[in-house]
């Protein structure tokens, strides 16, 4: 080969290796990713799965400043060396964005639980509280919290329950007409959380079947509708159409 040759063809290897190493990048980042898509009875979601041991789940609600976040283009990308691998909102929120029920946040409980009546899907008893301490974390119904006030980092309150002790919610019933598209969290057990997202809509019914069912978790609770929104860098998805209250934000334990 001359020496005009091998100059040349340097630059192509130089190149051709670069286009391995972002390939291979590209294959890593997706691999870590806990979230990918199911199909589930017909309907599409995107699951993210998340053991404890390996991520840090933490809720945002204000920034520094005091200001609501609104949404995820202002969440932290890092805590420290870990980097963000999901968001999805945490919760049902008032118009000024801030929680309808119990908040808490780095041990600060920032709202109280709500007991009250009303109407909506918040009401539709019971509902239930995700709390997280250490690498150990728990769904349960509002009162149960309540009389056992477990120590805890991070809480939210949302509702309804979807599955409780295994079974669906006895308020929710199959037939419904009501279609939307929905987010939620279950457990599997004190360390996995399970997170879904419908990409169509869905009813109450078939969200709970998802996770009773499809996901295995032995409680599971409703977080939102219609608003429910996905941020997902490994997926290159930012949902962003509306403001949202609490969120919920996982990082990845380097």
């Amino acid at each position: 080969m001359s020496r005009r040759s091998k100059l040349l063809a340097f630059p192509a290897i130089a190149i051709f290796a670069g286009l391995v190493a972002i390939c291979a990048s590209s294959k890593i980042t997706t691999a870590a990713s806990p979230c990918a898509p199911m199909s589930f009875r017909g309907a599409s979601y995107t699951v993210c799965t998340v053991d404890l041991r390996s991520y840090l789940v933490r809720l945002f609600w204000k920034d520094p400043q005091q200001q609501p976040y609104g949404g995820f283009d202002r969440l932290p990308r890092r805590l420290g060396e870990d980097p963000i691998v999901f968001a999805m909102n945490a919760g049902m929120y008032e118009e000024d964005l801030s929680p309808v029920g119990l908040y808490v946040e780095d041990g600060k409980s920032l709202k109280p639980a709500n007991r009250r009546t009303g109407t909506g899907n918040f009401y539709l008893k019971p509902n239930g509280i995700l709390y997280i301490e250490g690498q150990e974390a728990g769904i349960v119904a509002t009162d149960n919290f309540i009389a056992e006030r477990p120590r805890v980092e991070f809480a939210t309150q949302s509702g309804p329950m979807l599955v409780i002790d295994g079974r669906t919610n006895p308020r929710i019933r199959p037939g419904s007409t009501s279609q939307k598209i929905r987010n939620g969290v279950g457990i599997r057990d004190a360390h996995t959380l399970v997170f879904a997202i419908s990409e169509e809509p869905v009813s109450f019914w078939d969200f709970a079947q998802l996770f009773r069912i499809g996901l295995k978790s032995r409680s599971a609770l409703f977080l939102d509708g219609s608003i429910s929104s996905l941020y997902a860098p490994a997926l290159r998805r930012s949902d962003g159409l509306y403001p949202i209250g609490p969120i919920i934000a996982v990082y990845g334990r380097k």
